[in-house]
């Protein structure tokens, strides 16, 4: 008994020392009684707590959390509330237990994730729904996985901020729950750095990316993304290897109505129709594609009547650079009108049948063109294929909106975004600036840094990607408790 008590007091001198140098932030607030805890609710908003359990085994963790929530209050000082409770004292476990809060689950990502983004949704891992689905936080656990599961393993590697994993979830969670006991589906969230070697090792050059295992060895992709939990149980009841994609035919070797035009033939055509309409394409352009039924419709009757006022021709401006850059296509589709072989008009305007089939009938002038962003006085930087990673070497923080100038909620988000830049332009060390996906080298950049849709707003330290921002782009999301709890999280 003597050994245990020595024993006992040794752990509990060493507890006591390290509780004595948890930095406490005099802007956190500690609460035990539950009647301060409802009257702090009563009287402040936006309030955030934490619970922590301060035992022998969870004590780092809960400093490491104290830490995390001592800068945050600094950060949110007159405009949030951070409070905590200790739930391994007697008072702190009575109000931890009539809040029903369990301190000891690993809350630390959640909390983290609800700082940068309150509005966002909860992590996957704490759907319900999904309880089915095995969460794996680190390679360890990964390793793990394979080396112990004995039953087949589909393991879905995702990014939170990622479109078409939150529309991939819902379904994989339910052939989790179908399948449960046949085999394990698993959820990893890879897009953070330290994932680089796994994504390397198993192929993952997007999100997601579904990958199946037996007995620990890698096997196959699974790619069926407009899947069903269905298709999912009955692909893993006979796994079979992607089948190679068969590569889309080009437009000019499709049975299309328009004149596709090549360098050599571009100015000779012209000379022989006196009035034309000439689309400037890319094949990877989405626009492009929606636009093509609207104008090979136009031309099926343009093109073939005998009265025609002119006709429909298109240039893959991709594979005819020449002709490309003579007229300066920056972005696709470019519609341009032609009389007698001269370029008279731009015409971002035209995308559907009717109106290029009414504009043909009696060509006009297009209205005049906006304003650029670029060309409008801000404190927005606006950055170029050129010196967007030289540029963002020298700052600290960057938001960098990815944009279309035709885009609809690009348009929505500007005066925001810029607002926002307003607010921080005597930083030197916060930029907020803004590229032009569409212009000449853009695009390729805008894919080496994951944009798939337009705006997308990544946030760099020093040059270096760290994440995607998805918070709200209205006023409120550009203001300082929103995008300083975000910039410096």
């Amino acid at each position: 008994p003597q050994r245990v008590w020595v024993l006992l007091s040794r752990k509990l001198l060493w507890l006591l020392s390290v509780l004595e140098a948890v930095k406490v932030s005099p802007l956190i607030e500690k609460v035990s009684d539950h009647k301060d805890f409802k009257k702090l609710l009563r009287t402040r908003t936006n309030v955030l707590v934490l619970t922590v359990l301060y035992s022998l085994s969870a004590v780092t963790s809960g400093d490491s959390h104290l830490k995390l929530l001592s800068d945050v209050a600094q950060t949110v000082k007159g405009q949030g509330t951070i409070a905590w409770v200790n739930c391994g004292d007697s008072e702190g476990r009575k109000l931890c237990k009539k809040v029903k809060v369990d301190p000891s689950s690993k809350r630390g990502g959640s909390m983290v994730a609800f700082l940068k983004d309150p509005s966002g949704p909860p992590l996957w891992e704490e759907n319900p729904e999904a309880k089915d689905v095995i969460h794996i936080e680190t390679e360890k656990d990964f390793r793990k996985l394979l080396k112990k599961e004995e039953r087949p393993v589909l393991m879905m590697f995702y990014a939170p901020w990622c479109g078409v994993c939150k529309r991939m979830q819902p379904i994989f969670q339910q052939a989790a729950t179908e399948t449960k006991g046949k085999y394990v589906l698993a959820g990893m969230n890879v897009h953070p750095a330290e994932f680089d070697g796994l994504k390397q090792e198993f192929n993952v050059k997007g999100y997601p990316t579904f990958c199946y295992f037996e007995k620990g060895k890698f096997l196959h992709h699974y790619e069926n993304y407009g899947a069903t939990a269905k298709d999912i149980a009955d692909w893993m009841k006979n796994p079979q290897p992607p089948q190679p994609k068969i590569p889309e035919l080009p437009w000019s070797e499709t049975d299309s109505p328009v004149f596709h035009l090549t360098d050599e033939s571009f100015d000779s055509f012209l000379e022989e129709h006196p009035a034309a309409l000439v689309m400037f394409y890319a094949p990877w352009c989405g626009h492009c594609k929606k636009m093509k039924p609207e104008y090979d419709e136009a031309a099926e009757i343009l093109n073939k009547g005998a009265d025609s006022p002119g006709v429909l021709a298109a240039v893959d401006a991709t594979v005819h650079k020449s002709v490309g850059d003579r007229f300066k296509i920056s972005g696709f589709p470019t519609v341009k009108y032609f009389e007698k072989g001269e370029e008279k008009y731009t015409l971002p305007q035209l995308r559907s049948k009717e109106k290029i089939i009414e504009f043909m009938h009696n060509p006009q002038a297009p209205p005049p063109p906006e304003q650029s962003w670029e060309d409008k006085p801000s404190s927005v930087s606006h950055l170029g294929s050129e010196d967007f990673r030289e540029a963002l070497k020298k700052k600290k923080h960057a938001l960098v909106m990815f944009y279309a100038p035709w885009c609809p909620h690009c348009k929505n988000a500007v005066p925001h975004f810029t607002t926002a830049a307003e607010l921080f332009k005597e930083d030197r060390k916060i930029v907020y600036a803004a590229l032009d996906c569409t212009k000449g080298q853009n695009h390729e950049l805008c894919k080496q840094e994951g944009v798939e849709g337009y705006p997308t707003f990544n946030y760099y330290n020093y040059g270096k990607f760290v994440e995607k921002y998805n918070g709200d782009r209205g006023v409120s999301g550009a203001t300082l408790s929103h995008l300083l709890s975000y910039l410096f999280l």
